[in-house]
């Protein structure tokens, strides 16, 4: 088994914090045979995120959203639109409590209790984002409003609600992309969730 390597950052500039935070970062690398190396890399710092899949199991449906993402329409998604399991920033607050209020300005529903599964680094190549997923069940009794996400920050949410079946064969026919989507489908298949 190889060992941690040693790593010295020597050197941070800032690139862009128009958006988020986009910095150049130098450091040395000390491999296992005691040679270093020096490497260069851009790293994006977005902050951390969470994502849930809300199921019912009564009646063997599952809520996700639609919304325009601009880098897969950049990379060759023609209509840039992207099915997905609710979603967002953790801002200031845990991942639960982050993914509770998500919830609830994306689908309108509101939980008071979600099950983690999870929590991974989606392109750890370049990316520093973890993202916390979880899994929760909804019923009708729970909607307090038609979600939509906020103005405020530009969201334009379409909520979906799919039988389990639907959903799940839409990562074959390739309407849903998007990795969390599929890895929390996933699990709630091998879970037997649905």
């Amino acid at each position: 088994m190889r060992k941690n390597p040693e790593i010295e950052i020597t050197d941070t500039q800032l690139l862009s914090d128009n958006w988020y935070v986009l910095n150049k970062v130098t450091f040395n690398y000390k491999k296992e045979n005691e040679k270093t190396e020096s490497h260069i890399r851009e790293v994006y710092d977005r902050g951390n995120g969470a994502g849930i899949l809300l199921y019912n199991t009564a009646k063997k449906t599952v809520i996700l959203t639609r919304q325009f993402r601009l880098p897969t329409y950049l990379n060759g998604n023609k209509t840039g639109m992207m099915i997905e399991v609710c979603a967002g920033l953790l801002d200031k607050d845990n991942a639960e409590q982050a993914i509770i209020r998500e919830t609830e300005e994306e689908t309108g529903y509101r939980l008071k209790k979600v099950q983690k599964v999870i929590e991974t680094y989606m392109s750890p190549g370049s990316v520093t984002e973890i993202l916390y997923l979880f899994v929760g069940e909804y019923d009708e009794n729970m909607k307090v409003s038609s979600g939509g996400g906020l103005d405020a920050e530009q969201e334009n949410i379409e909520v979906l609600e799919y039988t389990f079946d639907e959903a799940y064969a839409m990562i074959e026919s390739g309407e849903i992309t998007d990795a969390k989507t599929i890895l929390l489908l996933q699990h709630a298949k091998i879970k037997g969730l649905i």
